[in-house]
């Protein structure tokens, strides 16, 4: 396949766009910090608290629609096997939003947390806290995987590359400018990202769907040209526990996600904050609208009439790669152009999101906190940017195993699900809740969800839930395994927590028994160490726009 030169210049052009924004909001960190009362590491993290709502609302958009958002959403419509009742993203994602405002943004940001581990290392301490660390890491290098292949198979079809070199040219270019300037670097290349996905989705619309090789969308709901399946979809009773597994897996599970926090605390105030999320549950759910259209209008295809040919691409395998496909083959090759920067865009305003994540909380929680308390704030500068690279460097190799960007947009979120936001949950809401109660529900979601089994990774399935079914000599749950084991850790923290309080309180269970120091006079010092500043007043009556 030859190389689509013109496609390759804009690519490089608003690659180097970006780059430059990033440099310049780099030199806008440093000022930042001679202002700040805070460390420069806070800066490099939450922005000196001071990202107002504008940018705030763009970076926390701009983070949540990423390369799998847009390009799982196109493959969930497109596929004849689940259609648009099934591209579950935009929905999830709007309640993902108003959840985050009413139950997490007034409790993380008035106590001026720097990472969401914050709260877990103040009330259990660092080696409970070093445990959570886990399923959070690997959750983002997963991420970072999902976005990496979606590029890369969008540059392959569109522009001739390979996906290996895509891949890595993207990877280079989000790392670079997240080394460069922390927090102040990512938001401000968000607004350029989000403004570019925006306007470029919505302006490939119309010529996709006035193309001659398509019917009528409204037309081919209920039966599709290329497959004899209708896009709409079908949810049938059988199929309901995954339904409900895989929505309640990206509406709840992501507000585990270390980015979605960073970004509420990075605002001025929690009114900011609650704004910010509210703000960008609708514009999240509008961005998903294109791909969802995409996906139908690929669905209606004769794609005999095309230059693709048949077999269709679902027949070759290609599902993951139909929003590329429908640009590259659908509309005028300056529209595909403009698509392949949308989903460009989308992927770099994601990545290097995930990747200062990771960074803040590996810094600021395990090495700041446990292995070198002393360390200087250079030393933790240079802890932030090997953190980085190395996580950048993991989600990038992964990059290269799987195309299907939904397998890795599910399982990113698997463990965050199951293991983490009960934890969240618990410890922000129970006030009774105990590092008992905490490593009992850790232990129980994490062996529940092992037990499960996982095609994707190999792990057989243990536990065989009612509707468990046999595909190409693989078992797979149609329970909602997922949401059983993050109930179950729920339920059993406060459980836990208020039965072991109970018999250390009542004298029914020896002091001797207190290995780790809960309800003794060292934990009860240890739970009031350093306690988080109260937010200032002035803070919410001085919000800038």
């Amino acid at each position: 396949m030859t190389v689509n030169i013109p496609g390759l210049v804009a690519l490089l052009v608003f690659y180097l766009m970006i780059l430059v924004t990033g440099i310049w909001a780099s030199r806008k960190s440093k000022k930042e910090e001679k202002k700040c009362q805070g460390s420069k590491s806070e800066v490099s993290i939450v922005g000196g608290r001071n990202i107002n709502v504008l940018v705030g609302v763009f970076t926390m958009t701009a983070t949540w629609v990423g390369g799998a958002y847009i390009m799982g959403t196109a493959e969930s419509v497109y596929s004849p096997n689940r259609g648009l009742v099934w591209a579950v993203g935009p929905p999830a994602y709007f309640l993902n939003f108003i959840l985050a405002g009413l139950l997490f943004a007034k409790p993380m940001r008035s106590k001026r947390y720097v990472t969401m581990l914050d709260p877990f290392q103040r009330c259990y301490g660092n080696s409970f806290t070093a445990a959570l660390l886990f399923p959070a890491l690997i959750s983002d290098i997963l991420w970072v995987a999902c976005i990496l292949a979606a590029l890369g198979g969008t540059l392959s079809v569109i522009l001739g590359l390979s996906s290996t070199l895509s891949i890595i040219i993207s990877a280079v270019v989000a790392i670079t400018y997240t080394l460069l300037g922390g927090l102040y670097s990512v938001a401000y290349t968000d607004i350029i990202q989000l403004s570019f996905m925006f306007i470029g989705m919505w302006v490939c619309i119309p010529f996709l769907v006035l193309n001659p090789a398509s019917m009528d969308i409204a037309h081919t709901a209920f039966l599709n040209q290329s497959n004899n399946d209708p896009w709409i979809g079908e949810l049938k009773l059988e199929d309901a526990g995954r339904w409900l597994d895989e929505t309640l897996l990206l509406a709840v599970g992501s507000l585990a996600y270390q980015c979605l926090h960073q970004r509420i605390l990075s605002a001025a105030s929690s009114t900011q904050a609650q704004v910010t999320c509210f703000t960008a549950a609708g514009i999240t759910f509008i961005i998903g609208i294109p791909p969802a259209v995409i996906g139908a209008v690929a669905a209606s295809t004769d794609w005999n009439q095309t230059e693709y040919g048949l077999p269709t691409p679902y027949e070759r395998g290609d599902a993951g790669k139909i929003l590329p496909l429908a640009l590259q083959y659908l509309t005028p090759l300056w529209v595909s152009v403009l698509g392949i920067g949308a989903v460009a865009a989308a992927v770099m305003s994601s990545m290097d999101s995930i990747l200062l994540s990771s960074a803040s909380m590996f810094t600021q929680n395990i090495y700041k906190s446990t292995l070198r308390k002393q360390a200087s704030e250079r030393e933790l500068q240079w802890v932030i940017r090997l953190s980085v690279l190395l996580v950048g460097l993991s989600g990038t190799g992964l990059a290269f195993i799987d195309d299907s960007v939904i397998s890795f947009w599910v399982i990113s979120g698997d463990l965050l699900y199951c293991v983490f936001i009960s934890q969240l949950v618990c410890v922000l809401h129970c006030k009774f809740a105990n590092t008992y109660g905490a490593i009992a529900g850790y232990v129980v979601a994490m062996l529940l969800r092992v037990l499960s089994g996982e095609p994707l990774l190999g792990i057989p399935s243990v536990i065989l839930y009612p509707g468990w079914r046999e595909e190409d000599g693989v078992i797979r749950q149609y329970f909602p395994f997922r949401t059983l084991a993050m109930l179950a850790s729920l339920l059993c923290i406060p459980m836990v927590s208020g039965l072991a309080e109970l018999g250390f309180s009542r004298g029914l269970l020896p002091p001797s028994w207190d290995v780790l120091g809960v309800f003794g006079e060292k934990g009860k010092a240890k739970g009031e160490e350093e306690p988080a500043p109260p937010e200032k007043h002035d803070y919410v009556l001085n919000t800038r726009l």
